[in-house]
């Protein structure tokens, strides 16, 4: 006779994949040894933590592939806005205040995703929002010159609006599929 008592220690592979994958990433720049201070490392950890955390109530929200597909795309999304922001600088550099209008584009997908009680359905209608706030953010900061001057500021606009609206884009669209099938 056999005990099924005993726990299942692998049945979540995935998770140990993804935080030990979070794990290797931060510890990234030890290893190639970028100039870090302590509080770069507290802000990794945490932020990437959090975003670990989302993941999982991504996950136990639906079972539906789609849903978890947009949720993870949008959670990307976020995660390289802020991190590109505290970077280099979506406009600019890093020190420039209108870069805090990219703050706002997550904003809006945040506060919009609990309105919608993260219902599949309403979260293809948030994220769409929040792929036209991109847009709108990308052409006033270029309109109003508070990007990099000339040439380069036009493209750092383009580039970066066009990548992270097209990810906003592709998660509002998997939302949809997933409340079409009735995820």
């Amino acid at each position: 006779m056999t005990d099924n008592t005993e726990p299942t220690r692998f049945k979540f592979p995935w998770r140990i994949v993804g935080w030990g994958g979070l794990a290797v990433i931060l510890s990234l720049p030890l290893i190639f040894k970028f100039p870090w201070t302590l509080s770069d490392f507290v802000f990794a950890g945490v932020f990437l933590g959090g975003a670990g955390l989302i993941v999982e109530l991504i996950c136990w929200a639906s079972s539906s592939l789609s849903y978890r597909l947009g949720g993870l795309i949008a959670l990307l999304a976020s995660v390289g806005l802020v991190w590109v922001n505290g970077a280099v600088g979506f406009l600019g550099d890093e020190d420039n205040p209108a870069n805090l209008m990219f703050l706002a584009v997550i904003l809006i997908a945040v506060v919009g995703s609990v309105v919608v009680r993260f219902k599949a359905a309403g979260l293809s209608k948030v994220i769409l929002a929040t792929a036209a706030a991109q847009l709108l953010a990308g052409i006033v900061g270029y309109s109003a010159s508070w990007a990099t001057p000339g040439p380069a500021g036009l493209q750092e606009v383009v580039v970066g609006t066009t990548l992270f609206g097209s990810m906003w884009l592709v998660s509002a669209w998997l939302f949809n599929r997933a409340a079409k099938a009735g995820a």
